[in-house]
């Protein structure tokens, strides 16, 4: 590390550069330290980044739910418009796109499980429902509320979950 650092112009201050091994299994990394030549680097537990908490067991559920904790507050300030008929539908997603994209800032740093994957579909959910409203079925021509498919059939956008992966890919650099 000292000798591609050097080679390309960067200092590296030991006693402000941590490091962490991100992983599920709790004794992943706990054998390997990064050393230069003349000191090594402290290993951290968690630390944040762009304002997002990473830990070392890449565990995000405490962040997912504080983000969706926030963007709820959000939702809720505003589903009085996102139920209006006053407002056109197109509006109505561009307010969703910008709610959501309130949840994604830094999801390129998730791992996501299946339980949180969930979680986040179910709140894209709540939100698209609100602006599509409900269905007149043409059987019993009663209204019914949506289908999880439903309103993502009509809502030109890639699901949440989608968008993370694509976006952790491209982080990634593939």
């Amino acid at each position: 590390m000292a000798v591609a650092s050097k080679e390309t112009g960067v200092e590296v201050k030991a006693d402000k550069t941590k490091n962490m091994v991100m992983s599920r299994d709790q004794n992943a990394g706990r054998s390997h330290s990064i050393q230069t030549d003349d000191s090594s680097f402290e290993r951290v537990e968690e630390f944040k980044y762009l304002g997002t908490a990473l830990r070392n067991q890449n565990s995000i559920q405490e962040e997912i739910k504080s983000r969706l904790k926030s963007e709820n507050a959000c939702y809720h300030s505003v589903h009085n418009l996102l139920s209006s008929s006053l407002l056109f539908k197109n509006l109505k997603i561009k307010i969703c796109r910008t709610i959501i994209l309130l949840v994604l800032y830094v999801c390129e740093t998730w791992s996501l499980t299946l339980r949180e994957e969930r979680r986040l579909r179910v709140f894209e959910n709540r939100v698209l429902r609100r602006i599509f409203g409900l269905k007149r079925d043409e059987v019993t021509r009663e209204w019914r509320k949506l289908h999880n498919e439903e309103p993502n059939d009509r809502y030109s956008s890639p699901n949440i979950v989608r968008v993370i992966k694509s976006r952790r890919m491209r982080w990634a650099g593939m």
